[in-house]
């Protein structure tokens, strides 16, 4: 009976087991199943809502010595509803181990794939977690970028340095998390770093202790909740410059430590642009009424960078050429940094303070900080000229908004391949022209306190568009204000506004404003596809003085009322040259208002310039009257509006007009600029400074003037000590891409290798070795053909170097051809060198092609290689556009 009993229990006990056994094994199953992704739901653009990040715990080891670096990140995350996993992002990242804590404290190990190319990746949780509270950990390693992009390293004069470039989406390049604007979170962060290097964050650093093995651990503070794009890691032996606090003001009740950042040995460069930020914070604080909103202000001046600066929060990066002026520095340089350096202070306001959700909404921090520029310049520099500067950059992007393919300043974006695509003219600079245009028309008080009302509302947050239009109509009680931003903002292209005169009206005089979009020759836009509440403002004469009448016109209401009974003898459309339309003319209406050109303010002058160049690109005016509107602003007594049709004037010579033709311009441009520089002579003043030095450029470039090019070429020996001693003050910068692409073609191969054999690279000047690919580039002597191709892909030729070089090649007339034929037979190694972000735009080298059978060769060039480019379709359509554009203009004159 024993026998039978032991028999039944082992017969129990084995199907026991194997019942446990088939449990287990449906387990596995379901948690493999539960664990894997759905690669067909992985997003391509925005993140779902299902989780959100708290706050991130970052530690790394970073030796920008090594080929890679390595930690950990711990994420607290809200979910939203039960999930097995969750999206995030991460890309090139070697996950070793994911920890999964819960808010009641157990701990599991979750999955870590990478899904797609765009850096999307899964975290699966092996089970289902309730909606609340999680954490998880990453243990993980990377290898530097060598493109400029996420974290990466240089070496500069025998230095190692590591620097994070994260925007827009290179934080998931070295951290895995949550890398979209409005996922905003508190970053705790400590980096292990060799002995002697510093390392730089976005709050301050509070602790530093040594560790084994030679290296040190720092310890910054918690920062406001903040973007993963805003996020600054820099490691290196800097010279650090500490200047004195900000004090303390009635915005603000805590002082800003100020510090300069650069590369070893080049510190005492950084004193101008630390002597001025004072200033501009005290400016922004008092326009926008609101506090500067971090903790410490960081300048930091990068040996490497892919753009020209990045607003990284209390850690501004810029490329070094853009803040070192040099021994030689010339006004244009200065100019430069003013620039640059306001509009990345504005950032800590727009953008890091109050953050678009996602980049369709990208103007928001972009064209704001653009319109704020020439603003705070102003106060800063009231007779500088900056305000004349800005509506430069408003007027110069209508080219590119007169074209069918144009963005609207805020288009959805549905791909992370798409997103730098909205970093471009259209969001920088009509941003700014509309934000001036309604700053101007609306009123400065009102509109800017309006403004530090939606910041303050907003602050430390996230804001649409939407958003944005209901704040600021509600703090200006002005609710047309919201419908003109909308019709800006969310319609591509530029208002035409033709302007009729009718002085028997039974109103008294009236003027008619009809609305269209500008149509340039051979174009394919249907101009009453949109319209647009226009804010428009008009001078006229009034006795012996002028009068300005505005409205806001509309395709169904398109009339002024002008005050008087007199008929006006002309009228200005652009008053103070602050609308963002052109307008035309009839042809004595135009006559009319070039004769009393000189009672114009020089803002309306350049608006005029504008609606000429563009009335002519058209159709609608005439090479005579063109060419008297360019003589006329050649006797402007500013250098902006001498200087205004000089891009369109090389354009033509350049890319549209036939060889004989161009010439015959040539000749006929020569003696009234050789006036203008006769005129004003060897000046001291700094604008008539960047006059000559632009003009001599022109001169010499464009107008292939023999004198201006012998000047530049023998400036540029001696500056170089080409066969002979150098002489470091004998070429200005401003002046350093014009005379170098002058000597290496007018001199030859002799000059072309003497700067690439080693012999300039003394020259530490930053300004000079970021143009010296741009005028290597230009070189005619075919000999060089093969020298030049290899130095551009060489491994000594940085990325963001030879994509400047190799775009030069291309503006070369004289070796166009043999380019051409190069670049689409070695397209995928120049997409493997150039910086990965500037892929999208390697369309754009063909636009200074003017036949239209070039466009089928760029199409089938992109077909073939375009997905090593992700995002190029806007850059193909647009230059393909432009080539048919320029045909058109060749064949109507």
């Amino acid at each position: 009976m024993a026998r039978i009993w032991l028999l039944v229990f082992l017969f129990c006990a084995v199907t026991a087991c194997q019942r446990q056994d088939q449990q287990n094994a449906d387990s596995d199953e379901t948690k493999l199943k539960a664990t894997q992704p759905d690669i067909a739901a992985a997003p391509a653009g925005q993140l779902t809502d299902t989780a959100y990040p708290l706050a991130y715990e970052l530690q790394l080891r970073i030796d920008p010595r090594e080929s890679s670096f390595g930690g950990q990140v711990k994420i607290d995350i809200e979910l939203a509803e039960p999930a097995d996993g969750i999206w995030i992002h991460g890309q090139y990242l070697r996950v070793s181990a994911v920890n999964l804590y819960t808010a009641d404290g157990n701990e599991s190990e979750a999955s870590y794939q990478e899904v797609l190319p765009s850096g999307v990746a899964w975290v699966g949780f092996g089970r289902e977690q309730p909606a609340g509270r999680i954490s998880l950990q990453f243990e993980y390693q990377a290898d530097f970028d060598q493109n400029l992009a996420g974290l990466f390293n240089v070496s500069e004069q025998g230095h190692n340095y590591a620097l994070a470039k994260s925007e827009s989406i290179q934080a998931r390049k070295y951290l895995p998390g949550f890398d979209q604007p409005g996922f905003k979170a508190p970053f705790t962060v400590a980096l292990t770093i060799p002995k002697g290097y510093s390392a730089i964050g976005n709050a301050p650093e509070v602790s530093r202790t040594s560790v084994d093995d030679g290296f040190d651990l720092v310890q910054f503070a918690t920062t406001p909740p903040m973007s993963t794009y805003l996020l600054s890691l820099a490691v290196g032996p800097f010279d650090i410059v500490v200047r004195p606090d900000i004090p303390a003001n009635e915005y603000r009740d805590f002082s800003i430590p100020l510090r300069g950042i650069a590369r070893s040995g080049r510190g005492d460069e950084l004193d101008y642009v630390l002597d001025i930020t004072p200033r501009y914070i005290e400016i922004f604080e008092q326009e926008l009424g609101l506090p500067y909103p971090f903790r410490k202000l960081d300048i930091v001046a990068a040996p490497a960078w892919p753009s020209g600066a990045t607003e990284l929060s209390g850690a501004i990066t810029y490329r070094e050429q853009r803040l070192f002026l040099g021994d030689n520095a010339a006004p244009k340089a200065r100019l430069d940094l003013l620039s640059i350096h306001a509009h990345e202070i504005a950032h800590m306001w727009f953008g890091n303070q109050v953050t678009p959700p996602w980049w369709d909404d990208l103007w928001l921090k972009e064209g704001f900080a653009t319109w704020a520029t020439p603003m705070v310049l102003s106060l800063f520099e009231p007779d500088g000229g900056h305000d004349l500067n800005g509506l430069e950059r408003n007027f110069g992007v209508m080219r590119t908004d007169s074209l069918a393919s144009a963005r609207a300043i805020r288009e959805p974006i549905y791909l992370n391949e798409h997103i730098r695509n909205a970093y471009d003219g259209i969001t920088y600079s009509k941003s700014q022209a509309v934000i001036h245009m309604l700053d101007s028309y609306f009123g400065a008080e009102k509109f800017r306190r309006a403004l530090g009302g939606y910041l303050q509302t907003y602050a430390d947050g996230k804001a649409d568009s939407q958003q944005f239009y209901q704040t600021i109509g509600e703090q200006t009680g002005t609710p047309e204000l919201t419908d003109v931003f909308k019709d800006f903002v969310e319609q591509q292209g530029v208002p035409l506004l033709d302007v009729q005169l009718d002085c028997d009206a039974a109103a008294g005089v009236e003027l008619t404003l009809g609305q269209s979009r500008y149509r340039p020759l051979g174009s394919s836009i249907v101009t009453d596809e949109f319209s647009w509440s226009t804010p428009a403002c008009v001078r006229y004469p009034s006795g012996s003085s002028t009068q300005v009448q505005c409205g806001i016109v509309t395709r169904e209401n398109p009339d002024l009322q002008l005050t008087g009974d007199q008929c006006p003898e002309w009228v200005m459309p652009n008053a103070n040259g602050s609308g963002y339309y052109r307008w035309q003319l009839s042809t004595q209406m135009w006559q009319n208002l070039l004769d009393n050109f000189e009672r114009l303010s020089p803002a309306e002058q350049l608006a005029l310039v504008d609606s000429g160049v563009a009335g002519f690109e058209a159709g609608h005016l005439d090479t005579a009257l063109l060419l008297q509107v360019v003589g006329l602003s050649a006797q402007a007594p500013v250098h902006q509006v001498v200087q205004a049709p000089l891009n369109a004037l090389s354009r033509y010579i350049d890319t549209v007009l036939p060889a004989a033709a161009a010439d015959d311009l040539r000749e006929q441009l020569t003696p009234v600029y050789l006036a203008v520089l006769e005129r004003i002579g060897e000046p001291s003043e700094e604008s008539l400074i960047l006059l000559r030095n632009r003009l001599l450029d022109f001169l010499a470039i464009t107008l292939q003037y023999p004198p201006a090019r012998g000047l530049l070429a023998e400036q540029a020996m001696r500056f170089t000590g080409f066969n002979q001693p150098r002489d470091p003050g004998a070429l200005a910068s401003d002046l350093y891409q014009a005379a170098l692409t002058v000597a290496v073609q007018d001199i030859g191969a002799d000059f072309f290798r003497f700067l690439i054999n080693g012999s300039v690279d003394a020259i530490d000047d930053p300004r000079f070795s970021g143009l010296l690919p741009i005028a290597l580039g230009r070189f005619n002597d075919a000999e060089l053909l093969p020298e030049a191709r290899a130095y551009s892909l060489s491994d000594d030729t940085g990325p963001r170097e030879s994509y400047d070089m190799i775009s030069s090649m291309l503006k070369n007339q004289a070796l166009r051809a043999e380019h051409w034929q190069w670049y689409q037979a070695e397209l995928p190694v120049i997409l493997d060198k150039i910086p990965s972000q500037w892929r999208r735009r390697t369309p754009r080298v063909a636009d200074i092609f003017c036949s239209e059978d070039r466009i089928a060769e760029l199409q089938s060039l992109f077909s073939q290689y375009g997905d090593q480019a992700p995002g190029h379709e806007l850059a193909l359509q647009q230059t393909g556009e432009s080539i048919a554009l320029c045909a058109a203009l060749r064949a109507a004159h």
